[in-house]
């Protein structure tokens, strides 16, 4: 029993690392590179088979000792880990054009790997012993627990403190597994003091993550003066207050050239030292705030009068101040960070006017998506705060981000709760050639459309400055005398109409004049009849996102990336890296794995398997990560938040799978070899109810509080957990009887496949949609049960 629990514990440290890990490359980086992340953990899991092959005999035959000494390095590695990878000088920006990333890269994959491999060849040993259905559900059981608690503990933990944890779980783990007199116990009492000493005596510096030097805070810290005041830090992001009294924060988003006003004094915002947002001096006095109206996002309060405002990603309040500057009847303010909004309202709430708190405000903590669905009032303008950093997006390190703001249901959403004559207005940066802007003005045709709206012209608007766009999408058609004044609004400020319903050419590119009037030639041919042959036929993927398919930010197209390498160098700037990055953790991982599967064939330190083994392992390790994958973003809208539906579907289906696994003993005395057939026929049918009911279920059940929707989703996931449990055991039980030396071989083949599949479930999800993602999944879970007949 012994045993069996330290299994659960490191499995829960190991998941935990995981997460963990995802949380500190957003800081780090750009993005949370979660397939890379898993990628890097399977490859640990893949290369513990290979080792197991050349040394399970001599490990099991001193077991109680190897187990602990396995666990006690993954302890000690997962501190020791991060911090040699933290300084390798990887720069994912360059990527592209550096060859020496690519060995950067491949040397961080290898550093952060070490913990996985020491915790998976513990785990991969106790299997090895035998009782195989036991340990893989107190594997599964304990990482569904250690991925729930880990979401906890960064409530309250930094991500440093939370670090130092892992390692000392790890520790605590090989003292657990010896509880039973297995070893002496001062070996046992030392593993208990190096638990308790770690966290304590590990430096901290070496276990805090750094955001990189390129990052919108590391920059703005390089400049005399600025110092940070305040730091907070959740599961949500890290927030760094910064101020700078020599060289005041003058944050203003495509401020026209012409205003005749600058911002006051600002405190910067940062999110995982990216994604600045600006609380802003505000004494009641709406002359210091009046440069608010020279930004392209003042446009809707020059169409309507007194409106009913909804803001979606209020951040530090700008766009509250905007509402107030214009006298909003009602503002409600939608915030997803709850750490944001206590910044705004209690910490800064003197320096920012107490304007979270003012009459006729309101402030919700909750995503934007969901809050939406869940009302039942109307809004004279739904306002769709533009937060994320120019850089980042310029750089096409959100290619890979799921949004479900920008998709074509969103957009559905939002003009459901508009009032009529109600307005949708949406700021993006401006990037040429154009993209952003150019999809949402898809987007928003397609939604009208959809809608029944015969001619979505008349109700669209699309503006730019130098540096932004704003898109208004009207619930009606646009009258003379809105236009007359959107005229106004572009004359006054200096900036140039992109699209209006009875714009002439000559109106276009008049002030901040570009090589060609882009924006309005591409939402004419997006409003002709040619549309799908424009789509077809621009360099860039400006077809409309979905919520199967809800990678705004994904514009890469193979045409495009051949034409930029062709430019050379200054080509690259126009090229998606966040996906190229993928596409080299694709390459190397596949290298990797094919390495580990073939070397215990090639050192014939295991008997000659048949393909079926190799077949049928490497079908369940795709299967079981795709469908994991699919349905954790299944659960984003429904659960508020992505970090809520990894904690709560990735725990449900561990858990759930683990008790697959104990169920699994059963239905194979019962059914025999017909057991695997009847669990993927399971699979099967649930997952194909899901796909057909699960969406207007959830949609049924979105108004209901949030605790009940957590209920609601683990026991929707448990089913489909359950039966994808039992396949993976069933098969290892059948070799441990007949080749026992093949189970490490079938172990390491099982995580080899899954450090692909995350990779390749992200590339599937990107191009065909999750709905995809889950047919390939049960696809692959058919061709195993068919190899396991083999």
């Amino acid at each position: 029993m012994t045993s069996l629990a330290a299994v659960s514990l490191l499995s829960a440290a190991a998941i935990a690392l995981e997460i963990l890990l995802m949380r500190m490359f957003s800081i780090e980086q750009w993005y949370h590179f979660a397939y890379l992340i898993i990628s890097i953990a399977l490859l640990g899991y893949g290369a513990s088979g290979t080792f197991l092959c050349f040394t399970r005999e001599r490990l099991l035959r001193r077991f109680p000792a190897s187990f602990a000494v396995l666990a006690g390095l993954f302890g000690i590695s997962a501190p020791a880990a991060f911090a040699v990878a933290a300084r390798v000088p990887l720069n994912t920006l360059e990527i592209v054009w550096d060859g020496t990333q690519q060995l950067y890269l491949l040397a961080v994959y290898g550093v952060l790997a070490t913990p996985f491999f020491f915790a998976a060849s513990a785990i991969g040993l106790t299997l090895a012993r035998g009782q195989v259905f036991r340990v893989y559900m107190s594997d599964l059981v304990g990482a569904g627990l250690g991925a729930a608690a880990i979401i906890a503990a960064l409530f309250a933990l930094t991500p440093a403190h939370a670090l130092l944890g892992i390692g000392a779980l790890g520790f605590l783990a090989a003292a657990v597994g010896s509880w039973d007199r297995s070893l002496p116990r001062p070996v046992t009492a030392a593993l208990v003091l190096a638990a308790l000493a770690l966290p304590a005596a590990w430096p901290l510096g070496w276990a805090t993550p750094q955001p990189s030097p390129y990052k919108e805070l590391s920059l703005a810290l390089k400049i005399p003066g600025t110092q940070v005041i305040a730091e907070l830090s959740s599961p949500l992001g890290q927030l760094s207050v910064a101020r700078n009294s020599k060289v005041p924060f003058r944050h203003a988003p495509g401020l026209s050239l012409a205003a005749r006003s600058t911002p006051p004094e600002q405190l910067a915002v940062f999110t995982d030292g990216g994604a600045m947002t600006a609380i802003t001096r505000y004494d009641g006095n709406p002359g210091p705030i009046a440069y608010l109206d020279f930004l392209s996002a003042a446009l809707p309060y020059h169409v309507l009068e007194s409106p009913r405002v909804l803001i979606l990603g209020a951040g530090g309040g700008a766009d509250v101040l905007l509402a107030r500057l214009h006298g909003a009847r009602t503002i409600d303010a939608v915030e997803l960070n709850p750490q944001m909004v206590d910044l705004v309202r209690s910490d800064f709430a003197d320096f920012a006017g107490n304007i979270y708190a003012s009459p006729g405000t309101r402030v919700h903590v909750a995503e934007g998506r969901s809050f939406v669905a869940a009302t039942d009032r109307r809004f004279d303008l739904i306002q769709v705060a533009l937060l994320d950093s120019f850089s980042a997006a310029a750089a096409g390190m959100h290619a890979l981000n799921e949004n479900t703001l920008y998709t074509v249901e969103a957009f559905q959403d939002y003009l459901a709760r508009l009032a009529p004559g109600g307005i949708l207005a949406i700021t993006r940066w401006l990037k040429l050639p154009p993209r952003d802007s150019l999809k949402l003005f898809a987007t928003a045709i397609e939604a009208l459309e959809r809608g029944g709206v015969e001619d979505p012209g008349r109700r669209l608007v699309l503006i730019r400055s130098w540096r932004t766009t704003t898109l208004l999408v009207r619930n009606g058609a646009f009258a003379a005398e809105d236009l007359a004044r959107v005229r106004v609004f572009l004359r006054e400020r200096s900036f140039d109409a992109a699209f209006l319903p009875d714009m002439e050419a000559g109106e276009a590119n008049r002030y901040n004049v570009l090589d060609d009037a882009y924006l309005f030639e591409g939402a004419r041919a997006l409003l002709g009849p040619d549309r799908e042959r424009f789509l077809e036929d621009y360099i860039y993927d400006v077809a409309p996102a979905t919520d199967d398919r809800p990678y705004f930010f994904h514009f890469l197209k193979w045409r495009g990336l051949a034409e930029a390498l062709s430019m050379g160098g200054g080509g690259l700037a126009l090229v998606e890296w966040g996906y190229l990055i993928l596409l080299a953790a694709l390459v190397q991982g596949a290298a990797a794995s094919a390495v580990l599967i073939v070397l215990p064939l090639a050192a014939r330190r295991i008997g000659k398997p048949g393909l079926g083994v190799a077949v049928y392992f490497m079908g369940l390790g795709f299967a079981f990560l795709f469908m994991e994958i699919a349905f954790i973003q299944k659960f984003v809208l429904f659960l508020g938040h992505p970090l809520y539906a990894v904690a709560v579907v990735l725990s449900a289906f561990l858990v759930s799978a683990g008790l697959g696994s104990g169920a699994a003993p059963r239905l194979e005395r019962r059914y025999g070899h017909g057991a695997i057939p009847i669990a993927v026929s399971g699979i099967g049918v649930v997952a194909a109810l899901y796909l057909t009911g699960l969406p207007g279920l959830l949609g049924w059940l979105a108004p209901l509080p949030q605790a009940v929707k957590v209920i609601a989703a683990l026991c929707l996931v448990a089913p489909l957990g359950f039966f994808m449990g039992m396949p993976f055991p069933l098969g290892l039980a059948r070799l441990q009887a007949s080749s026992p030396e093949l189970v490490p071989w079938a172990w390491g083949i099982n995580g080899c496949a899954s450090v692909l599949s995350a990779v390749l479930a992200t590339l599937a999800a990107v191009h065909l949609g999750f709905t995809a993602v889950v047919v390939l999944a049960v696809g692959f879970y058919i061709t195993a049960a068919l190899a396991f007949r083999g």
